[in-house]
């Protein structure tokens, strides 16, 4: 004997239970959970992105053990039956289907132009979170019917058939229930899971397309305080150091300004181009930092103080070289420099070197002879 709800077949006889076995085959539905992420329409077809999850009592937080996709009509004829199922659990005898249920199906519709169209439900055009009833061309619901870039019918309420997007659900819902009830009870709700057995059945990979299909924009949330507060100081410290910069190169010695150029003039730069470069990277700054993109604008403004960071401290130690090698008398006159002491060696092993050859030069007068 067979008990059928929906897609989902159950069989007393574990014998008789083993045909509908699988590599992916799930007996008992108790600890699993399913999370609707978004609709989507993929290869043309609506279809509606879940998660299942092992683990249900984490409440959806921990990794998925699949993520997948199923169509619209499929998913939402489980849940419909889910909700079914609860009210009859509760002992609700006064629970009826919706009305808009009949859009699950394609279904004949006329305008008031008298035409014939065909309607089903689907996603609803500008967002992957929300259902709405689709128009087509053909009686199988495969052909769009898009007016105005858009294809949603207008005027038809099915607010009683949306998903509870990116809210988990327990694929077995558990209800107080009187103690008459018979063990086959507790045996059917762990295998009969409506809205989890029939998706599942159902169910395709979501491939990476898929995966990148209906993901919704990232809210620009702007500059907070804390943000704010960290840029002012970021543009001070980045500041300061231009202007000490500034203030050491004003004091370079003609020889290292004439060095730095030329290895500048090495690189193929000029000074005029890498202030250029500067008001540029600033000014694009700016421009991000006005525009909320916080990433770009964090990274151009690090990356900015590295490079004035690393400049000073190159003109901090030449400046300390240069000052190392002159040497100041006690009236604060310059009285040696390394360069002049090597010149004056220099020059005194050239005195040195002539007072040799003007000796080995040197001839004594004639004196006159004696007879």
């Amino acid at each position: 004997m067979y008990y059928e709800y929906g897609y989902n077949y159950i069989a007393e006889d574990d014998d008789v239970e083993v045909q509908y076995d699988g590599d992916d085959f799930i007996k008992y539905w108790t600890d699993y959970a399913i999370l609707p992420k978004k609709c989507i329409a993929y290869n043309n077809v609506d279809k509606i992105v879940f998660s299942v999850f092992e683990k249900g009592y984490k409440q959806c937080s921990d990794e998925p053990m699949g993520t997948y996709m199923t169509p619209v009509p499929t998913f939402v004829s489980a849940y419909m039956d889910q909700l079914e199922e609860n009210a009859i659990d509760i002992g609700s005898d006064d629970y009826i289907t919706p009305d808009s249920a009949q859009y699950i199906n394609c279904y004949p519709y006329e305008s008031q132009s008298g035409n014939i169209y065909y309607i089903q439900l689907g996603c609803t055009d500008g967002t992957s979170q929300s259902l709405s009833v689709n128009i087509y061309k053909d009686s199988t619901c495969t052909q769009p019917d898009v007016e105005n870039g858009y294809d949603d019918a207008q005027g038809i309420d099915v607010s009683d058939l949306q998903l509870p997007f990116k809210q988990c659900q327990a694929c077995v819902v558990w209800l107080d229930k009187n103690d008459d009830v018979d063990d086959m009870y507790f045996e059917n709700k762990k295998k009969n899971a409506p809205l989890c057995s029939q998706v599942w059945i159902e169910k395709e990979m979501c491939d990476r397309k898929c995966q990148r299909m209906g993901l919704e924009p990232k809210e620009n949330q702007g500059w907070n305080n804390s943000d704010k507060v960290l840029l002012v100081l970021l543009s001070i410290f980045g500041s300061g150091m231009l202007i000490s910069i500034l203030k050491k190169r004003s004091r370079m010695s003609n020889k290292d300004a004439l060095l730095e150029q030329a290895a500048m003039s090495a690189a193929g730069l000029q000074q005029s181009h890498v202030m250029g470069i500067f008001l540029l990277v600033t000014l694009v700054i700016c421009v991000f930092a006005l525009l909320g993109l916080k990433s770009i604008t964090w990274a151009l403004l690090l990356i900015m103080n590295t490079v004035l960071f690393g400049y000073l401290m190159k003109l901090t130690v030449d400046s300390g070289i240069s000052a190392g090698s002159t040497v100041i008398g006690p009236d604060g006159q310059i009285i040696q420099r390394d360069g002049d002491s090597e010149d004056s060696e220099e020059d005194e092993d050239e005195e040195e070197e002539n007072a040799e050859v003007n000796i080995g030069e040197y001839k004594s007068p004639i004196l006159p002879h004696i007879s």
